[in-house]
């Protein structure tokens, strides 16, 4: 029972946070907090602080970790695939959708304009992190890493992972 709990208060949350993350957040607390009481409020609070530490999605890292705490790891398996559960079934849905008409020149006229928008939105979101590297870190640190990992990238062909690891050790050593 305590799995099915698990999942439905993870899936209700994150079906109705539209939004992403921050938009789950509360909704989640009603269900773990107020529904199941599974948690007080200062211990979901320090839940969240601690994920927002944390890198990657909220909703999955607080999905873990109240499926973890309700029911080992299974639950945790339970609960971080009910958060992601409902995006499935949309992009799924999305999916057949654009399969069924990808002839159609309202699908090709929607890729054309979604292309070059999402390229200017990756290229603001690049120049915002290489200015915001320069003020927290340094020029000669930013330079120093971005004209490493270009190298390793597209002129030894170095998996990302590892370019990213190398990063880290390099700022845990030199920067920490």
């Amino acid at each position: 029972m305590i799995y099915w709990e698990i999942f439905l208060a993870n899936f209700i949350a994150n079906i109705l946070g539209y939004g992403g993350g921050p938009a789950t957040i509360p909704l989640l607390e009603h269900e773990v907090v107020g529904r199941y009481q599974w948690f007080t409020t200062q211990e979901y609070s320090e839940m969240v602080a601690l994920g927002n530490g944390l890198p990657g999605p909220i909703a999955t890292k607080l999905a873990a970790y109240i499926g973890y705490d309700q029911g080992g790891v299974l639950g945790s398996t339970v609960g971080v695939f009910a958060s992601v559960f409902p995006s499935l079934i949309l992009l799924i849905m999305l999916l057949g959708l654009l399969l069924k008409y990808k002839n159609s020149p309202g699908v090709k006229k929607l890729t054309k304009v979604v292309r070059p928008t999402i390229a200017v939105l990756l290229g603001i979101m690049t120049y915002d992190f290489f200015f915001n590297s320069y003020f927290e870190i340094g020029i000669g640190h930013t330079i120093l890493i971005t004209l490493a990992s270009y190298f390793l990238l597209e002129k030894k062909g170095v998996n990302p992972a590892y370019v990213v690891l190398g990063a880290l050790v390099y700022g845990a050593v030199f920067l920490g």
